[in-house]
């Protein structure tokens, strides 16, 4: 089966009345035939109606990727021998929504504490993890920023799931990486220049890594670049996240860890 065939598809059949077409997810389950169909259509509204339309939708959507003949009815039923045809469904309510938004905040909060204290003990100044949390922080805020605002106007789906979190946590591993060796060259050259003005001595240190980290920035961007548009419909939203995130991350690093470091770094350091 092919997975972004069927997204299309189901894309034309899931629309909201006066209203955007709402894409499903459509991943491979089991084996090549078959498919696991994830939709967030009229997913805040109850009834027996609405059930009945979201049926409707799918069998209109899907009907045409049998091999055989098939009726509404034998896609539907729950026969035990049943080979073909819907083979079983579930409804996410409101309450696991809620528990995979909540652990979804956790898990950010709870890696920039990490953060924080990892930086704290590299480099032993509170200042310097605070600009590492602040840029990861910037980083984050810009994706999720992205992801709500272009919500149905690009023609791919944006959907904040477990896949989205996933991006998220990987553009702050990302980030973090380009923050600590921008650190550490900062760290350097303090090191080998103490009696040269602090703010020098960071602005040598920026320079010196500027173009190694605009090298590997680039060279990531350009591999996402193109998974991005020929990797399927189905990660394109993950890919989406990474490219912006690998974006945003490498000027953060320059121009909003190292500058939240240097303004809040006690004076005594740069005397």
């Amino acid at each position: 089966m092919n997975t972004s065939d069927i997204t299309e598809s189901l894309s034309q059949a899931f629309v909201v009345e006066d209203g955007p077409a709402v894409r499903p997810e459509v991943k491979t389950f089991g084996g090549s035939n078959q498919v696991r169909i994830t939709t967030k259509y009229r997913i805040d509204d109850k009834g027996v109606e609405v059930d009945q339309d979201i049926e409707a939708k799918l069998w209109t959507g899907v009907q045409s990727y049998f091999q055989g003949e098939i009726t509404r009815d034998e896609f539907f039923n729950d026969s035990d021998n049943k080979e073909f045809g819907l083979m079983s469904s579930s409804q996410v309510g409101p309450t696991i929504a809620d528990d995979i938004r909540t652990s979804a905040v956790w898990s950010i909060l709870f890696s920039l504490v990490v953060i924080f204290l990892y930086i704290l003990i590299r480099f032993r100044r509170w200042q310097f993890s605070l600009g590492a949390v602040a840029a990861v922080f910037h980083d984050v805020l810009i994706v999720l920023s992205l992801f709500s605002i272009l919500y149905g106007f690009v023609p791919f789906s944006l959907e904040i799931d477990q896949a989205f979190i996933a991006a998220l946590l990987t553009v702050i591993g990302y980030s973090l990486n380009d923050t600590v060796v921008v650190f550490d060259r900062i760290r350097e050259y303090l090191n080998l220049h103490p009696k040269r003005d602090f703010d020098d001595n960071v602005n040598q240190a920026l320079n010196s890594t500027l173009s190694r980290t605009v090298n590997t920035s680039l060279t990531t961007l350009f591999v996402l670049l193109v998974i991005f548009f020929f990797g399927g419909e189905t990660i394109r939203g993950f890919m989406f996240a990474l490219v912006v995130g690998v974006i945003v991350g490498t000027y953060s690093s320059v121009c909003i860890a190292t500058p939240v470091m240097v303004d809040t770094i006690a004076k005594k350091m740069k005397s």
